[in-house]
């Protein structure tokens, strides 16, 4: 009976070591957020100007968004700053052009809840719109409106309430929380980012192991 050979050892094992790998973003996605809880404590939509790359407004105020691209900078190298801009300089027409703008704006598009739902449907990250708990993992990316017309993004917590509804880590209102409040709003966009492409400049912070 022959060994098996070293390729088909590699085949059989990169699922596994991919799934690995995806588990572990989910996680550190997840802990990227929840380290945001009791730092960020107001809501504060002011447009400011940022620095370029890894750019961000004071970490004790921000909005939905400033979650988001914390957590995956902090966990995955992921500068959503940098990635919108330069992707809404390659096709500024794909995206919203909901504020007058002639084209993109690197202190404030990564900022926008459905500039972000665009640049994650065009990288191939959106999954089903569910309303079932099972659907949902740790670590994924939902976008709804609050009433009455209020783009919200949230990131899906590793927790559950009482029947396995999973929570979720966002900013709505009053800083950084953890909630139960997955379901409360009408979804429009659910992302798992899955295919990470690291993008980090040397002046990045380092990522966590």
């Amino acid at each position: 009976m022959k060994a098996p050979s070293i390729i088909t050892c590699c085949l059989v094992a990169l699922p596994v070591l991919l799934k690995a790998a995806e588990e572990a973003n989910r996680v550190s996605i997840v802990r990227a957020a929840r380290e945001q809880i009791g730092q960020t404590l107001r809501y504060d939509p002011t447009y400011q100007a940022l620095a370029y790359p890894n750019g961000d407004v004071p970490i004790d105020v921000g909005v939905c968004s400033d979650v988001v691209v914390r957590a995956l900078r902090s966990s995955l190298g992921m500068d959503l700053q940098k990635l919108v801009h330069e992707d809404m300089k390659r096709d500024f027409s794909r995206y919203p052009r909901n504020w007058g703008l002639k084209g993109p704006d690197k202190n404030i598009d990564h900022r926008r809840v459905p500039n972000l739902q665009t640049y994650f449907k065009r990288m191939g990250y959106d999954v089903l719109i569910s309303k079932k708990p099972e659907d949902f993992q740790a670590g994924d990316l939902v976008t709804c409106i609050v009433l009455p017309n209020l783009p919200h993004i949230l990131i899906v917590s590793g927790r559950t309430n009482a029947v396995g509804r999973p929570l979720v880590v966002h900013n709505i209102g009053a800083g950084v929380r953890e909630e139960d409040r997955l379901f409360e709003f009408k979804m429009t966009g659910h992302y798992r980012i899955t295919k990470v492409k690291q993008d980090i400049s040397p002046n990045a912070p380092p990522q966590r192991p």
